[in-house]
């Protein structure tokens, strides 16, 4: 792993020891990614993850509150978006889960929790729709939490980085699994990825939601990755900077204008 995420894992760990004990019985109702993600095809749409991201280590979008978060995620969905990705994790990517409570109430469609979710009592937290679960952190562990995660309700975004986390993400019962094109020992990003793992997770699991994470800049960029045969897309910082409407709305349109 890049020290970058050596740190990100130790603030996480420092941060989970002040969960407080939440009611672990309640299931959540929640949003079906799938059928969102069909709703768009239908209508021979990109299904977009546009992602609510005030920064990451090495970019800053800019400041957003819970009342921002809204506002951002509505546009997201006027334009189109097929779910909101939220950035919960405080220390580098500036989110809060007071920003996705507040998302969750503007929006109608779907909203994956993006965090690095390594203890069980963030499965408690918050009302999502999705959870990110990293396979590459989580290791072992991973299994384990998939099925908890749905014990609660919850949609599991299995995110890979490489064929090693790919083929234990398949030996689990993971539905929808994000492989994401930067690598994180060196931090690049290379939507080639996504191009070599699809063949794989096809062949062993045809059914699996697959969706393309990171480095997706342009329409061009979103029907390479849909061409190699993902289902969705999930893009945040080349939304976020500038105009999130226009932003958002040409990636949905990319079918149509490339």
């Amino acid at each position: 792993m890049h020290r970058i995420i050596d740190d990100i894992i130790s603030s996480t760990e420092n941060r989970v020891k002040n969960i407080k004990d939440t009611d672990t019985k309640k299931v959540l109702a929640t949003r079906s990614l799938v059928k969102s993600i069909q709703s768009v095809r239908d209508k021979n749409g990109v299904p977009v993850i546009a992602e609510v991201k005030p920064a990451s280590p090495t970019t800053h979008n800019r400041e957003v509150s819970p009342d921002d978060a809204a506002q951002i995620a509505r546009t997201m969905e006027q334009a189109g978006a097929t779910a909101i990705s939220v950035l919960t994790e405080p220390d580098f990517f500036h989110g809060s889960l007071e920003n996705l409570e507040h998302v969750r109430k503007a929006v109608n469609i779907p909203v994956l929790r993006k965090d690095f979710i390594i203890d069980e009592k963030q499965l408690y937290e918050v009302h999502s729709d999705l959870i990110l679960l990293i396979a590459g952190i989580l290791g072992n562990r991973l299994p384990g939490f998939i099925a908890l995660a749905k014990s609660r309700g919850l949609q599991p975004l299995v995110e890979v980085h490489d064929k090693i986390e790919l083929m234990a993400a398949l030996d689990t019962d993971a539905n929808i699994i994000g492989i994401n094109n930067r690598n994180l020992k060196t931090m690049r990003i290379d939507l080639a990825t996504t191009e070599e793992l699809i063949p794989i997770i096809r062949e062993r699991s045809p059914d699996t939601i697959i969706i393309s994470e990171s480095g997706i800049l342009t329409p061009q960029d979103a029907v390479r990755v849909l061409r190699a045969g993902a289902d969705a897309i999930l893009v945040g910082t080349s939304i976020m900077k500038g105009d999130i409407y226009d932003n958002t709305r040409s990636l949905v349109e990319a079918n149509s204008s490339v």
